[in-house]
């Protein structure tokens, strides 16, 4: 990380200094794009890459798993962000070595994002001021995103765990779903609630972090799916990687390659194995046969069509990017629809609905704008009155995320692992 952070900040002033002179200025970005990639590649992809070319070619390559740095992932590709932004000329270079070194180790988000543009918080690195308002914004998003984790997404995930470690010849049709669904909430309410956390504490610094999710599972198309998930990295991949390709301006078969190329990136960006790879590829599909046809199609058709169809599509996505074992993955599929000897219910099931009930509940409302469209209601119709239960209320959620955190010491968030 130190690393990164020195060699691209004086990538950055190099390209300044040389501005005039084009050839200069691209070799010190390809420089960039190779080092800074290459040693992604190297701790995160070396293994993946040997035991594949040991496979193909019948070699007997030495495989190593490194640890992974922390936050390389995302660090990565903030510098390299920084680095491209100099390069076109959309940003000034950093002068200040300790305010760069403070956008690439911005601990709140380093671990799990979300992906921080430099041109996003250029300003505040150096002129931010925190206040009370801000600060107690930040508070309200950090314990929102406190309870999105512990109180959901850790007991949802429990679940999930039960019904995975179930031997597949006995989970029923029932199970699958109930576990898939479980997952489907899990992911979300993990990873979104690290990412409002993050942006809280954010603002309790001064700075305004990046929205990284926007209510998802209420999409209407896999497009609009992914303007709503993971917001910062869809993003990325579009101003670096799909509109330099050319986007949708040479064509459909060119716009199907771009798209082809940003996915099969997206998938291998999650992790070294071949379902995430798959799982990107899969969105690839979908996303094509939407600017195809199907979302005119979905247009004229009643919501709840559009909804059901996003949503089975994410949940058998989900599957792809949970299961390593991709055999194990298409037995799921089959089970869940119904192929096989396997039973429609059984007395487990019923067990997992009735302990599970309200959870799932819960997640569902919390999943959609609702209950932040009632809270908003509330808050205006009552004035202060309203902003002091408010209040009252968050206090007792992070007394209730505190408690449960007590014998609970280790919770690690899903997206450490990339």
């Amino acid at each position: 990380m130190m690393f990164s952070t020195f060699f691209d900040y004086f990538n950055g002033l190099l390209i300044e200094k040389y501005r005039e002179k084009k050839k200069i200025t691209k070799l010190i970005l390809i420089n960039s794009l190779v080092i800074n990639l290459g040693i992604l590649v190297f701790f995160k992809y070396f293994g993946f890459i040997s035991s594949n070319l040991n496979y193909l070619l019948n070699l007997d390559l030495k495989t190593f798993n490194f640890s992974l740095p922390l936050g390389i992932s995302f660090y990565t590709f903030q510098t390299l962000s920084y680095t491209i932004d100099v390069y076109l000329g959309n940003i000034l270079p950093q002068k200040n070595i300790i305010s760069f070194g403070t956008y690439v180790t911005m601990f709140p988000q380093l671990v799990a994002g979300p992906i921080v543009r430099y041109s996003d918080i250029a300003w505040e690195l150096d002129n931010r001021r925190e206040n009370f308002t801000t600060f107690g914004e930040g508070v309200e998003l950090f314990i929102i995103g406190l309870g999105k984790k512990v109180l959901l997404a850790n007991n949802i995930g429990v679940l999930w765990n039960i019904i995975k470690s179930t031997p597949i010849k006995d989970i029923s049709i029932v199970s699958a779903w109930i576990g898939i669904l479980a997952f489907t909430f899990q992911i979300y309410f993990d990873f979104s609630g690290y990412s409002d956390m993050a942006i809280g504490l954010g603002k309790i610094f001064g700075f305004n972090l990046t929205k990284n999710f926007n209510y998802p599972y209420v999409s209407e198309s896999i497009t609009e799916f992914w303007r709503r998930w993971h917001i910062s990295l869809g993003t990325w991949f579009r101003e670096y990687v799909y509109i330099p390709l050319g986007g949708n301006k040479r064509g459909k078969l060119k716009q199907y390659r771009n798209l082809f190329i940003v996915w099969f990136l997206t998938g291998l960006w999650h992790g070294a194995n071949w379902n995430f790879v798959l799982w990107g590829l899969y969105y690839c599909v979908f996303l094509i046969i939407e600017k195809a046809f199907l979302q005119k199609w979905l247009e004229n058709k009643p919501k709840f069509i559009s909804h059901l169809y996003v949503l089975l599509v994410v949940i058998i996505g989900w599957i792809f990017f949970e299961f390593e074992n991709l055999n194990e993955g298409v037995r799921f599929i089959g089970i869940m629809f119904g192929f096989g000897t396997h039973k429609f219910y059984n007395a487990k099931d019923i067990y997992y609905l009735y302990t599970n009930g309200i959870l799932f509940t819960l997640a569902g409302i919390c999943s959609t704008p609702l209950l932040k469209k009632k809270i908003d209601r509330l808050k205006e119709n009552l004035g202060q009155k309203g902003s002091m239960i408010y209040s009252l209320v968050l206090i007792t959620l992070l007394f209730i995320s505190t408690a449960y955190l007590v014998n609970e010491s280790y919770n690690p968030f899903l997206y450490f692992r990339f």
